[in-house]
């Protein structure tokens, strides 16, 4: 994929090296020299100093061929502004800004941009931590639905997916071994220690907690 990612700052430079660590095309807009810095010597893709929402510079990097388009600066209105512009004027596919307000981050999603929120991703992360240890709701866009993670032991242990399975509530889509993660068949046994993770209704989670006894809020040992 070829991607340009707008603000070198701590997220902009992992992203950067995670991307072209793994073969991607990845160009890094930052309006500090200073902070393309951060990418090191290693980086092998192109930098440029100037701002997302440049048409010049953004026509000159190639943002016409570009798969994706990430604007993660540490100012809201400059990945708004430079998102839309990807979006709008270039028809970048897919198109990503980071927006710290949480108010803008819902507004701006619903006039169609790809918003991820910081803050509200740390308060949910930090509220699935309070409420339920294994739980994770923000894994999955949606209010709706989270990711929980149970061990298997005691009466678990022998029995099969499909025996565990609650039908329109729980249904469980990895399993984590020791000799790695596995996709189970429905009537895939399992095994002392297996790790179930699963996708559950958040309106469900004291149910799948009353069904496999899981202290609320607190990892068994």
């Amino acid at each position: 994929m070829y991607v340009i990612i707008v603000g070198c700052g701590r997220v902009g430079t992992e992203l950067a090296k995670l991307l072209s660590g793994e073969g991607h095309d990845v160009v890094v807009i930052d309006k500090s020299h200073e902070a393309l810095k951060r990418l090191g010597d290693t980086f092998n893709g192109l930098t440029m100093v100037g701002n997302g929402f440049d048409l010049a510079l953004l026509k000159q990097v190639g943002i016409e061929k570009a798969d994706a388009f990430c604007a993660v600066t540490d100012g809201d209105n400059t990945n708004l502004i430079s998102a839309q512009v990807a979006k709008k004027i270039f028809s970048v596919p897919k198109v990503i800004a980071r927006v710290y307000d949480p108010q803008r981050a819902n507004i701006y999603s619903s006039l169609g941009l790809d918003i991820i929120s910081g803050t509200m991703l740390f308060s949910s992360m930090l509220r699935d931590k309070i409420i339920e240890s294994r739980f994770s709701s923000y894994l999955i866009e949606t209010k709706d639905l989270g990711v929980i993670e149970i061990e298997v032991k005691n009466e678990l242990v022998g029995k099969t997916i499909q025996d565990i399975n609650i039908p329109g509530d729980f249904i469980v889509v990895a399993l984590r071994r020791m000799q790695g993660v596995v996709i189970p068949e429905p009537k895939t046994v399992l095994k002392n220690k297996d790790i179930l993770m699963g996708v559950l209704k958040v309106s469900s989670l004291q149910e799948v907690r009353d069904k496999f006894h899981l202290k609320e809020g607190l990892k068994e040992k």
